[in-house]
């Protein structure tokens, strides 16, 4: 049978591998001069290759359409492209939050991976191949390539991808595609994205510092209710927060309902603990033995050991306690009061960071329009769906790649 899969991202190459391991006749189609150029800046260069959790937590972790997944993540677990990446060659190592990364810390090693397995099974690579339409016929599809060349296939698999990350090829060529066929694209926004906030003069200050182990909370001040909770690292930037915790908040945020509003109307607040490992009370029994340890010094010069250099004028500001003021003078109202700012850090969101930015797409073909045990199109027969281009999405940590391998692998089936 022959087979087209438009898009070398880990999606088209997983589909084509498993398409030709079938015995199918397959050609790879990139618009790019090279393959898997998203995958090669993942992780910063590492590669997060998967997720060590059990595949059912999989789940949980992917806001966008988790449960459509089932199928695909029981298909292709993380063990397989473990397991695949070891029969390559290619050793792999757990890190922090359960993360999985190759042993050599290359993205480039995990990408030879797939662009060797491809070669061996004599898959046709076809380069700086711009895919225009899908003509459906009979039983045959025909695909129109930019310069005007037709081919044609029974079976075709689109995986182009997203529209995050543009200059990797993720365009968003695929949806114009699949609309021209009758698919519906729920709405495109960024997630895994940085947050920019009002309060732009405190994450100006701030820019660049990087914090461990923090403890976040994103709620609606309208109802008071948490929408997302993270403990881990975050970052501050020139124009918000960055960093794991706060990427994995955004595709919570992203489908929250009325989220537009709700940021414009400065009802998304974001709440730092920068030291979630103590209680309030243990809090202050820390700032009063480091006061009774430092009583002749003004307030100004106390935090050191407590808080990054960086850190300390923004919080004496918020705290409202003279900075030249005498530790041994700072009462217990004052104390109290520094101990909440540093519990709850209060930052109002104002809005996401442009989808360029995005490290995934939150959007995309419509789930239902697609039979989740095989990934092939309800509307028509003969297409299938792989990656970023379906509407699902993950938290970080390596979810979003294995839902690449596992629609990939499903599609290419």
């Amino acid at each position: 049978m022959k087979v087209i899969v438009i898009g070398g991202g880990p999606a088209g190459m997983m589909a084509a591998i498993t398409a030709a391991k079938n015995g199918d006749d397959v050609i790879l189609l990139e618009k790019m001069q090279s393959l898997g150029r998203k995958l090669l800046i993942t992780g910063k260069g590492r590669c997060n290759i998967t997720s060590s959790l059990p595949i059912d937590d999989f789940i949980q972790n992917t806001p966008g359409n988790g449960q459509f997944l089932y199928s695909c993540y029981r298909n292709y677990t993380n063990l397989d492209i473990i397991r695949f990446l070891k029969e390559q060659g290619l050793e792999v190592k757990e890190e922090r939050g359960n993360r999985i990364f190759p042993i050599t810390d290359k993205s480039l090693d995990v990408l030879k991976c797939f662009t060797d397995r491809l070669k061996n099974l004599n898959v046709d690579i076809r380069y700086n191949m711009k895919v225009k339409d899908i003509i459906k016929e009979e039983n045959k599809l025909k695909v129109v390539i930019e310069n005007g060349t037709l081919i044609e296939a029974e079976k075709v698999i689109l995986a182009t991808g997203g529209k995050s990350y543009p200059l990797t090829g993720s365009t968003g060529d695929g949806y114009k595609i699949a609309e021209k066929l009758g698919h519906s694209i729920t709405k495109i926004k960024p997630s895994l994205v940085p947050l920019e906030c009002y309060d732009n003069n405190i994450c100006k200050s701030l820019q660049g510092l990087s914090l461990k182990n923090v403890g976040i909370k994103i709620s609606n001040k309208e109802n008071g209710k948490i929408i997302y909770e993270d403990f881990g690292e975050m970052l501050f930037t020139h124009f918000g927060v960055s960093g794991p915790t706060i990427l994995s908040s955004s595709a919570h945020l992203v489908r929250y309902k009325n989220i537009e509003e709700l940021l414009k109307s400065k009802k998304i607040i974001l709440k730092i603990d920068f030291k979630p490992a103590l209680t309030y009370e243990k809090l202050d029994e820390r700032i009063l033995r480091d006061f009774i340890d430092l009583k002749n010094k003004q307030f100004k010069n106390s935090l050191d050991r407590l808080l990054p250099q960086k850190l300390i004028p923004i919080i004496i500001q918020k705290s409202n306690i003279n900075s030249d003021k005498k530790v041994n003078e700072i009462n217990k109202i004052e104390r109290k009061n520094l101990v909440e700012i540093l519990k709850n850090f209060e930052i109002t969101i104002s809005k996401f960071r442009p989808i360029e930015e995005a490290i995934v797409t939150s959007g995309g073909i419509n789930i239902k329009e697609i039979n989740p045990k095989t990934m092939e199109s309800k509307i028509v027969p003969g297409l299938y769906f792989a990656g970023e281009i379906i509407d699902v999405d993950s938290y970080t940590g390596g979810f979003n790649l294995q839902i690449a391998y596992s629609t990939g692998y499903t599609a290419g089936k």
